[in-house]
């Protein structure tokens, strides 16, 4: 009997270092600051991965790359075909043939979106700089950083129209680049489509509260503009001319990843990047903000990370049809960001990779 009482109080401090742990653990998971406030999502369709048009393929592996430094977020092209793309440290780059490239200037902020304007200026949607511009001498002006006296804290995207207005996303008023994972979590939407005139050199809101306002483009008649949002999975088509203008709508939605930039593509139609896909688990916490908090803890504590290296390419139409989807779940192209026609070629920007990806357009 002695010895059995022996064994069991020995037990004891083991089981309160034990349960002592798991209250710790389990108060890190239930409590413990987070750095953003949640909201209930917007409810989720299905999603389509797998299905139909979204049928699984891994056509974007073969893509040549084409190396240029970290994060070629976007690329343009300008008269003379010559390629340009904006890196992760700022850098303005000319890339030549081969893996030749020129380093033309710095924003010193994180340059996304690229356009170029009628007079020659490559027109910059830096994250933290705002609306720039760089003159083909590399000269870097500014051009919009705040809208009725606030700043903007993460330009994005942005296309230009033929009579110079430049429109443009502005991502979140919440959380600047470097913590937008904190959007996916927080779901708050705070972002804004934009437009810059240059000949009275003011900022307009257009559209308010999208779930991470992010790529842009013109449709070719111009008569309206698309805004991506990221962490909604669908576009929205903002109509600038006609009986609707003014009025905004679907113009596709449940698409099966995290959608970053927009194109216009050779037939009229678009192309739409994404740079991640959609996971099951996240939307079933769309309607559940304490728990994406649980998740954000754990996250933080064991590294976790629930972002898949599977990207998309989507073909759409003029209407908002989606005519095909290219992916690469292979790793070869990664948190892919734009695809951009070009003479019969896609170029494929991305967030992280250390090269742009070139595959023929099908």
């Amino acid at each position: 009997m002695s010895e059995a009482i022996e064994k069991t109080s020995k037990k004891r401090p083991i089981l309160a270092v034990v349960s002592g742990v798991a209250a710790l653990i389990l108060g890190y998971l239930l409590l413990w600051p987070v750095p953003f406030d949640p909201l209930v999502g917007p409810p989720r369709d299905t999603n389509p991965a797998g299905t139909g048009v979204f049928l699984k393929n891994n056509r974007l592996a073969a893509a040549e790359r084409l190396v240029s430094g970290e994060g070629p977020e976007a690329v343009a092209f300008d008269r003379r075909g010559r390629l340009y793309t904006g890196l992760a440290n700022g850098d303005i780059v000319r890339m030549g043939a081969g893996d030749e490239k020129q380093v033309l200037a710095n924003t010193g902020g994180r340059p996304l979106g690229l356009k170029f304007d009628a007079a020659g200026n490559l027109v910059i949607a830096d994250a933290f700089k705002g609306l720039i511009a760089m003159a083909p001498d590399g000269t870097i002006s500014t051009l919009a950083t705040h809208h009725e006296g606030e700043r903007m804290i993460f330009v994005d995207d942005l296309a230009i129209a033929s009579d110079g207005k430049i429109y443009f996303s502005d991502a979140t008023r919440r959380h600047e680049y470097g913590h937008d994972i904190l959007e996916v979590f927080e779901l708050r939407p705070t972002g804004r489509l934009m437009v810059y005139d240059p000949k009275t050199d003011t900022v307009a809101m257009l559209l308010d509260n999208l779930y991470f306002a992010n790529g842009i483009a013109l449709s070719v008649t111009e008569d309206f503009v698309l805004v991506n949002e990221t962490h909604n999975h669908r576009i929205i088509r903002y109509w600038l001319s006609g009986s609707k203008a003014g009025s905004a709508d679907v113009f596709a939605e449940n698409l099966p990843a995290f959608l970053d930039n927009v194109t216009t593509a050779s037939d009229g139609g678009f192309w739409v990047a994404g740079v991640a896909p959609r996971t099951d688990g996240l939307d079933a916490l769309v309607a559940r903000p304490f728990m994406r908090k649980v998740l954000w803890r754990f996250m933080e504590a064991t590294g976790f990370s629930p972002v898949t290296l599977h990207s998309y390419a989507f073909k759409m139409s003029s209407n908002g049809e989606v005519l095909a989807s290219l992916e690469d779940d292979s790793g070869h192209i990664y948190m892919m960001t734009s695809v951009i026609e070009h003479d019969g070629k896609l170029y494929l920007g991305s967030l992280i990779n250390d090269a742009i990806g070139v595959i023929d357009a099908p």
